[in-house]
């Protein structure tokens, strides 16, 4: 037989020497008296207690800042006490180097585009005067052509007409006074009729010749000199016109090139940009020790839902801002916890707390509660959809040389002390058609009371109203009684949330515990109580820290578990030693399985 499976079976032996069970109620022998817990009446501390571990108040913490994810090809061994500036971690850089070469030409490539931008604004910045200087001369002949014609060539054209006009005009009055003479002279017979032909067609030819001039002249006038003024006006307007455009060309292009220049700079200073950060990043791959300390590997939280996070090693891929390891200094210890959400409520800034180092039997450090973190942790979200954990810090004073980073620890934190209260153990009240009851001991029967629950502990819960001091409650279902859900229908979610709620209390507004099977729950690992299944059936996690007798804190004073508890928290399957709480295991429905026995008795419900 086990180890684990003798414990069980020393621990069960126990409990039965507390308590008998009747045939009744529990399926034994008809003459037997149903006894069970005491229903107790004095001083209650409401605690919640909850495992943890330590870590220094001042660390120093060292992340890996390399863009993705990078492998480690260099760590130091943990707990290596260093120097400032030593080497601790060097992550692989190899990619980096590759892509800080390539961008290097990158940069090389942005600088002569940039040079050649800006020679090309240069270069247009002179085009642009040379064009515009061209465009205002062609203006300013275009003014000087205008007024050379209206006020030269004009005058001279219609002069030289005129001056023709009055040479025709005088020539044709000699030419028709010849032909008069010759006409005299030939009729006395002194020219003969060819010579007097010739003179008259030389006075047709001035007379034909004068009006050829004065049409000339009318044709100046009325045509060609405003047609020419015209074309001289058109030519000044659109040497006007191209002067505008040469500017406004000028300019745009003045834009264009500048723009260039502008795109060209600001490339290469992102180039710029870009490899100073990978020469950043190729220097991030090596970790220094910032001061002098130990080397602690930073904690690694759970990768998944099936925990398939990699330790800090050697070949380990790392991720962006993963912290790789840490250095502790000599301020002080925290001691880190899980809250469960259903005691968020009891639990404050500035309470008290014992913590106990699983390192340091024996010892108890003081320390008070310094923060609750306002929004549950992701990490075991993840792990596990239906679990808030709310992460909480203790600091501890009176921190020594023998307390490191990661020791596991136990931590009690005192929320309140009751001063006159009625309580039973927390698995000694159920959850029966939407009400908290108790199965009260009547002799060889027992009577199902309905009640109403206060405060709480990992332990005990305070019975406002239903039970008195003295009488006896049972741990556990009887065997004839069926554990019924609420008959309201209102959905079925709700129900089952509300039977699963810590201790059978009734609503979340007392602050009950949620189902203690899940982790960080009360009466999981941190020793809390067990909460009932949804078919009523107590489930596994009844107090650890009393006696197997149940003894328990009446006057302030919180008992120590005087057993041992299995490795784990959990009983191994096929290992249930026989005659350990119940006689037989009941077959029938909804109320799972449960070990029977004093107050103080581990159980193990339905759900696990």
């Amino acid at each position: 037989m086990s180890n684990c499976s003798i414990r069980w079976s020393t621990f069960a032996s126990a409990v039965l020497l507390c308590g008998a069970v009747s045939c009744d109620a529990l399926g034994g022998g008809p003459d037997e008296t149903i006894e069970g817990a005491e229903v107790r009446k004095g001083s209650l501390a409401i605690t919640v207690v909850e495992r943890g571990n330590l870590k220094a108040s001042d660390v120093v913490s060292l992340k890996s800042e390399i863009e993705g994810s990078s492998t480690i090809l260099y760590l130091i061994p943990e707990g290596t006490h260093v120097e400032a500036g030593t080497l601790l971690c060097e992550l692989d850089a190899t990619s980096l180097v590759d892509k800080r070469v390539s961008q290097e030409i990158s940069v090389r490539n942005a600088e002569a585009a940039m040079v050649e931008a800006r020679q090309n604004l240069e270069i247009q910045k002179s085009q642009n005067e040379s064009d515009i200087a061209n465009a205002e001369q062609t203006l300013e002949f275009a003014h000087q052509d205008l007024k050379k014609y209206r006020d030269g060539d004009m005058l001279v054209k219609e002069q030289a007409a005129r001056e023709e006009i009055t040479l025709k005009t005088e020539e044709s009055a000699r030419a028709q006074e010849q032909f008069e003479w010759s006409q005299k002279l030939a009729e006395k017979g002194f020219l003969t009729n060819t010579e007097l032909e010739a003179d008259r067609l030389a006075e047709k030819r001035s007379q034909i010749l004068l009006e050829q001039a004065e049409r000339e002249l009318k044709l100046l006038i009325d045509y060609e000199f405003p047609r020419e003024i015209q074309k001289l006006e058109a030519a000044l307007r659109e040497a006007e016109r191209e002067l505008d455009r040469v500017k406004l060309q000028a300019e745009a292009r003045l834009v264009d090139r500048t723009s260039a220049l502008e795109t060209n700079e600001a490339k290469l200073k992102l180039e710029q940009e870009k490899l100073s950060k990978l020469v950043r990043q190729i220097e991030k791959a090596k970790l220094i020790a910032p001061k002098a300390g130990m080397v602690v590997y930073a904690k690694q939280e759970e990768g998944g839902r099936f925990g398939n996070s990699q330790p800090i090693a050697e070949g380990t891929s790392v991720r962006e801002r993963q912290e790789v390891v840490t250095i502790p200094t000599a301020g002080g210890m925290i001691a880190q916890a899980s809250l469960h959400e259903s005691v968020l409520k009891q639990v404050e800034v500035g309470m008290a707390v014992d913590v106990r180092i699983d390192a340091l039997p024996g010892q108890i450090f003081k320390g008070k509660v310094k923060t609750v973190a306002v929004l549950p942790d992701q990490n075991s979200w993840w792990a596990n959809p239906n679990l808030r954990l709310y992460r909480c810090d203790v600091e501890v004073s009176g921190a020594t040389s023998e307390m490191r980073p990661g020791m596991s620890c136990s931590i009690e934190i005192f929320c309140d002390e009751l001063a006159d209260a009625t309580y039973v153990p927390v698995t000694a009240v159920f959850r029966h058609k939407g009400e908290s009851v108790c199965f009260v001991a009547q002799g060889t029967k027992y009577e199902v009371r309905t009640i109403e629950t206060g405060r709480f502990n990992d332990k005990w819960v305070e019975i406002v109203r239903g039970v008195t001091a003295g009488e006896r409650v049972l741990l556990s279902v009887p065997s004839d009684f069926k554990i019924e859900a609420p008959e309201n229908k209102e959905g079925e979610e709700g129900a089952s949330a509300e039977a699963a709620a810590g201790l059978g209390m009734p609503g979340a507004s007392s602050g009950a515990p949620a189902a203690a099977t899940e982790r960080g729950a009360p009466g999981a690992d941190a020793g809390g109580p067990g909460a009932p299944s949804t078919d009523g059936a107590p489930r596994r996690g009844g107090p650890r820290r009393g006696g197997a007798d149940g003894d328990a804190s009446g006057g302030g004073e919180r008992p120590q578990w005087n057993g041992e508890r299995p490795s784990g928290g959990e009983r191994p399957a096929g290992d249930r030693p026989p005659g350990s709480g119940r006689r037989g295991r009941r077959s029938g429905e909804g109320s799972g399985e449960s070990s029977g026995g004093e107050e103080g008795a581990p159980k193990d419900g339905g759900g696990n």
